[in-house]
């Protein structure tokens, strides 16, 4: 893996931006997207750029269960509000959190191999909503949330009570599946999943951990993230 330290978010989602851009103009054509704070300003800096999607294809990681596409809190809104109203690409996929069968979103990645692959990691080592304990073999999935992940994620609703406790997601086979990879991790209370990255032996118990067995990853993460970090 290859790990670059910036200085802060901002600096953080230049370099991944510029990364993007670089993917793009080597032929990359689908594009695997995530959501949540940590790629919104990638989304910002593509929505501001004069980059063309229209001949690319983006796959998403994940979508709540039970969340319509037009539901304000659901992933879809997500991607249209922070990109796809403004980047629109030649199609755009997530998983339909309406569905009784999550599996069938296999078939979408199959026919579109992803390029590059953004994510970003919970504070207890998820990737996507693959929590501990995930198999390593999974592929897209129903996972019911932690308790520590329904509480990073009460802030993007009126309510806690209003969090789902269940969404699909790509399983991490499903993820590992690109041909590159782009982890982004900033703030204080990364610096654990981060130093786990690194330092412990690939396990589900960090599901991030299975990173490590990939050939193309790239980690770029705030000297906050990387505080522990003491062999870099």
């Amino acid at each position: 893996m290859e790990l670059i330290i910036v200085s802060n978010k901002a600096e953080g989602s230049k370099k991944a931006f510029e990364q993007i851009i670089a993917a793009k103009n080597s032929g990359a054509k689908v594009f695997g997207l995530a959501t949540g704070s940590t790629p919104e300003g990638v989304y910002q800096l593509l929505r501001e750029s004069d980059v063309d999607f229209s001949d690319c294809v983006s796959v998403n990681l994940d979508e709540y269960v039970g969340l319509a596409p037009d539901n304000p809190q659901s992933y879809h809104y997500f991607m249209k509000k922070h990109l796809f109203d403004d980047k629109p690409f030649k199609a755009s996929y997530l998983p339909d959190g309406l569905s009784d069968d999550p599996s069938s979103y296999e078939e979408i990645l199959a026919a579109h191999p992803i390029d590059l692959q953004i994510l970003g990691i919970g504070n207890n080592g998820h990737i996507a909503f693959n929590e501990p304990g995930t198999a390593f073999d999974s592929r897209t999935h129903k996972v019911s949330l932690t308790e520590s992940t329904i509480q990073a994620n009460k802030r993007f609703f009126e309510k806690e009570e209003d969090v789902p406790r269940y969404a699909y997601t790509m399983g991490l086979a499903s993820i590992m599946s690109a041909k590159s990879i782009i982890l982004m991790a900033f703030g204080e209370a990364k610096q654990d999943a981060i130093y786990s990255l690194f330092n412990d032996q690939a396990s589900t118990d960090i599901p991030a951990t299975i990173l490590q067995n990939h050939p193309d990853v790239t980690v770029i993460v705030d000297k906050a993230a990387a505080a522990k970090l003491t062999n870099v």
